[in-house]
């Protein structure tokens, strides 16, 4: 009898997972096509943004090949603003590299945001974060420079959705890679824009960013383990690699202050640093759909935060 009813219970279990699943991506459907991406599109529409020739040719290498690279000196960012960015870094690298020393030592590492299964990315903010202005990323993430680029490429009004700094641990040369260290598509949406700030020099032993062009939107990849809402986002790996030839793939070797921008619906891995620890400043910008069904933003702000913004700026954070 306790065996049937533990078989009875899994069975359950396996098949109320199944029925979750198919309501999220119902939900998703119908905000994508009816509640949420349409109103956001009009939005868009009736106000396009007014793109310089950098931010132009951000969103034409989106376009083409999935992703953009640009430094911000190029996207003519404050340098006031790069230096409190480069300082909100330092600092952040400082005091986990203090608390990883303490866990070293047998002094427990308290206050450190990591993720179970995914314990070699220290987060500056984690999820549950109150932010302000003050915050330099996030500053720059919500200005214009960024946000209408996210925008002019969704062809809509984005939601900012992640906001973060990550410190990366490098691990030894005979760890498997595992999480997102492994090639995947992101989950979440399938109209996603994804910037990745390097805040220190980046070479093959810290755990360059790796992009498969083409395999989002309608590149020769995209069919490939295709995306769909909380679909086979980890394909098998030795599988994709005999599907996906090396040569396809394009590795982000770069010194600091280059920004990523990427369709990370598309095939991506990266953190695998091996000698020297990645850090990096990240924001996700998603559709109105991926909030409604599948996403939770990391951060909240205070009324009178969002009273201070534009209504781009102010529906991005809302």
């Amino acid at each position: 009898m306790h065996r049937k009813r533990t078989k009875l219970s899994r069975r359950a279990h396996h098949v109320a997972l199944a029925v979750e699943r198919r309501g999220i991506r119902a939900t998703y459907e119908l905000h994508d096509r009816l509640l949420s991406n349409p109103a956001s599109r009009r939005r868009f529409e009736h106000g396009r943004p007014q793109l310089d020739d950098v931010q132009r040719t951000i969103v034409g290498a989106l376009d083409r090949d999935g992703y953009a690279t640009v430094s911000l000196a190029d996207l003519a960012v404050d340098p006031a603003l790069e230096s409190e960015i480069e300082q909100q870094g330092a600092g952040f690298v400082e005091t986990t590299e203090a608390a990883l020393r303490g866990e070293s030592n047998g002094a427990g590492a308290d206050g450190l945001h990591r993720h179970v299964g995914k314990e070699f990315v220290v987060r500056l903010h984690s999820y549950s974060a109150h932010l302000d202005l003050h915050d330099a990323w996030f500053r720059l993430c919500l200005s214009h420079r960024m946000l209408d680029v996210a925008n002019a490429y969704l062809r809509l009004w984005s939601k900012l959705e992640y906001v973060d700094v990550w410190y990366t641990v490098p691990q030894s040369d005979e760890s498997e890679r595992k999480a997102s260290q492994r090639w995947h598509r992101d989950y979440n949406d399938r109209y996603l824009c994804k910037a990745f700030l390097y805040l220190v020099d980046v070479d093959e032993d810290t755990g360059p960013f790796e992009y498969v062009p083409g395999s989002a939107g309608d590149g020769p990849y995209a069919q490939d383990w295709a995306w769909r809402p909380l679909g086979d986002n980890y394909p098998p790996q030795e599988e994709l690699a005999r599907r996906i030839p090396a040569e396809a793939v394009r590795t982000f070797t770069a010194p600091k202050g280059t920004i990523i921008f990427c369709n990370t619906s598309g095939f991506h891995r990266g953190g695998f640093a091996t000698a020297k620890p990645r850090v990096l400043a990240t924001v996700t910008y998603s559709s109105p759909a991926s909030l409604a069904s599948l996403t939770e933003r990391n951060y909240s702000l205070d009324a009178d935060v969002v009273a201070g913004l534009d209504d781009t700026q102010r529906y991005a954070v809302s």
